[in-house]
Parts: C-alpha cells; structure tokens; sequence
C-alpha cells in the first residue's frame, strides 16, 4: 500500500525521482500513464495488471467505456527505476501532467500520483470534507 507525500523536482530531461519508501513496492518495473484530475498515475505491474483486466471486460460497443479505456492505456510506458532512483517521464506525459519543474508524489493505497505542484495546491484543498465524509458514509465507508 502507498502512502504518504513527497515534494521532489523533475529535470529538464524529464527525470524523477521516486521516493525511496515507494521504490521497493514497486518492484522492477511497473506502469506510468495519464491519471484522473490532472495528475499521472505509476502502477506496479500486478496492479496495472488487474486494472487491466477490469478495462478488457469493458464492454466495446459502449462508447465511454472505449474513451475510458483508451485515456489509459495509449499514454501509459513501462518504466524502471535508474541507478538513482529516478524514471524518465516521456514528454506527452510531462504535457498531461503540467510537470514542469516541482512535482508531489503522493501515495494512494495502490497506487502512486504524480502531481505538478500547482495542480496539487489547486485540487486538494480541504475546505469541503465534511460534505465528502457525508458523501463517502453513503458508499459504505464510516469514519
């Protein structure tokens, strides 16, 4: 499970570092690809493997299911860490991600965001979590 918040930089060549504390739950290498509200989204493969499996049993004939499958899958790259620690983010995904120079990774159980700063400050502020809570409590989830 991945948790927690790193504020790193991206070179201009694209590099990032991973933080250290996700680098051995990924493994030898595993998926990067576009992620939802504007972030990218790295996978380690057993997982990307099972979000691939729920994407093939889309059903084909059903228009959004194709554009949430292709939003996905065209833009993702396998990737392997470096001698460093670092992964080189390609530069449509760069694009995607608005990452230009500070970068928050962030830990979602199974999963790891890539955050441009500026997205992060702009989609997570907490001023509403009592109606989210409400909203969750719905779904099952009780605090």
């Amino acid at each position: 499970m991945f948790m927690g918040e790193y504020s790193h930089t991206i070179d201009a060549k694209g590099r990032l570092i991973i933080p250290s504390k996700f680098r051995e739950e990924l493994g030898d290498e595993f998926v990067l690809t576009k992620g939802l509200d504007g972030c990218l989204s790295i996978y380690p493969m057993e997982q990307w493997k099972v979000f691939e499996k729920k994407l093939e049993a889309l059903p084909l004939t059903n228009k959004n299911a194709r554009k949430f499958s292709r939003f996905f899958v065209a833009g993702a790259t396998t990737c392997e860490l470096d001698r460093q620690g670092r992964i080189l983010v390609p530069a449509t995904l760069r694009e995607f991600g608005g990452l230009e120079k500070d970068v928050v990774l962030t830990g979602n159980l199974n999963r790891i965001e890539v955050w441009s700063k500026a997205k992060w400050s702009e989609n997570n502020d907490y001023d509403d979590m009592d109606a989210i809570a409400e909203d969750m409590q719905e779904m099952g989830i009780i605090i």
